[in-house]
């Protein structure tokens, strides 16, 4: 059975992977084409018409709008932290040849274990900017994303589908092995990606003065200090409040709105960042609306593929599957769906997020070329897990 909604979606997919300068308006088109189709051949899997449309909506409300809150605001999170000046401080922290770039992407890969990846690769990306004074090569770009989402990979409070895996019921040393794969890749990863941009743009020498604005730099403490609260404090004393609202995008949100008169954020930053947020978001919604009911059966197989598929297929509506399903190896999934996505530019919400700060990088081709280190470090990353750890499925 040929299933309309997949080529649609898969047509979708190919345009934005071949036309990157008319991604945005590929997404919308594809969703709105998705939702036509829906609407005038087999319904929602909610029902028919509106009343369908709009129970889906609701039921993936959540979730969006999280996303949507968590990429505007890291965006501007971003801006007060490069414009504290704790960026320009890094060259003093960082070895002063193709070590500092690995020192970096491990310091991003740390940074994402206790924040969401977006954040980590947002700042990640903001002080590479400054040690590389502006010329990062697209490399480089793909192994922050590609740390971002390895350091996320065992956190249960680290990247959104890991969080979902924590909800369910799973407990975070259950996700923790995770690590053993991630760290692999991390490995595989850096490695090439420094020597690459140290050969393209060394890193800049230590400086003899910085000069702080304690205020911003305050700031960004505070709205990642609230991140992290919101997300830990909700699931473990109000799990249904994560369900029927978005929480940690508010919470973001809320020390932003109330430091704003202490230091305004860079506004300016605002709608490149809601651009990139709806194209993600289309991609998303699109993704929910495929009929898709059941995977295969749980297998280190199936997860295999499920990573690989992650780097275009949105990786939230994969996990609720396989949630819903049972049976997995929960620390080898969050590994491949979360991992999986740094494969492409619009394969994880961290991708999108950076491709915003630097738009070179949203070419599938030059992602591919530039980062052929990514797809090794996965396989490299699955297979010490798997020989080490083995299939563990509760």
């Amino acid at each position: 059975m040929i299933w309309i909604e997949f080529l649609i979606f898969a047509a979708t997919l190919g345009g934005v992977a071949l036309s990157h300068h008319r991604a945005f308006t590929i997404a919308l088109l594809g969703l709105g084409a998705v939702i036509a189709y829906k609407f005038c051949g087999p319904g929602f899997a909610e029902g028919a018409g509106l009343g369908g449309f709009g129970a889906h909506l609701a039921h993936e409300g959540v979730t969006l709008a999280n996303l949507f809150l968590l990429l505007t605001g890291f965006a501007l999170l971003a801006r007060h932290f490069e414009d504290s000046g704790a960026a320009d401080f890094a060259p003093n922290l960082l070895p002063d040849n193709w070590w500092g770039g690995v020192v970096l992407l491990g310091l991003i890969f740390v940074l994402s274990a206790f924040l969401d990846n977006i954040a980590a690769a947002l700042i990640g990306g903001a002080v590479a900017r400054h040690v590389y004074r502006g010329q990062v090569h697209i490399g480089f770009l793909v192994a922050i994303v590609a740390a971002s989402n390895a350091g996320g990979a065992g956190s249960v409070v680290g990247d959104t589908t890991t969080t979902m895996i924590w909800l369910s019921g799973v407990s975070p040393l259950h996700v923790l092995p995770a690590y053993v794969a991630a760290v692999t890749a991390l490995i595989v990863v850096a490695l090439p990606a420094a020597r690459q941009q140290q050969r393209f743009a060394p890193i800049m020498r230590h400086v003899a003065a910085v000069k702080f604005d304690g205020a911003r730099l305050a700031i960004v403490l505070l709205v990642l200090t609230a991140a992290i609260g919101a997300n830990v404090t909700a699931t473990l004393l109000a799990p249904a409040l994560l369900a029927r609202m978005p929480v940690i995008g508010m919470a973001v949100w809320a020390v932003l709105a109330a430091t704003a008169l202490w230091r305004a954020p860079d506004w300016a930053a605002l709608p490149a960042a809601a651009k990139g947020a709806v194209f993600l978001l289309a991609l998303v919604l699109s993704a929910s609306l495929m009929p898709l009911q059941a995977l295969p059966a749980p297998s280190a197989t199936t997860v295999f593929v499920l990573g690989v598929i992650s780097s275009a297929f949105d990786n939230i509506p994969l996990t609720a599957m396989a949630i819903h399903q049972g049976g997995y190896d929960w620390a080898m999934l969050a590994y491949a769906v979360g991992f999986g996505g740094s494969m492409l530019w619009f394969g994880s919400s961290a991708g999108v997020a950076l491709t915003g700060q630097y738009p070179q990088a949203r070419n599938a081709w030059a992602w591919l070329k530039a980062g052929w280190f990514v797809p090794l470090g996965y396989c490299a990353g699955f297979a010490v897990m798997l020989l080490t750890l083995g299939w563990r499925a509760p």
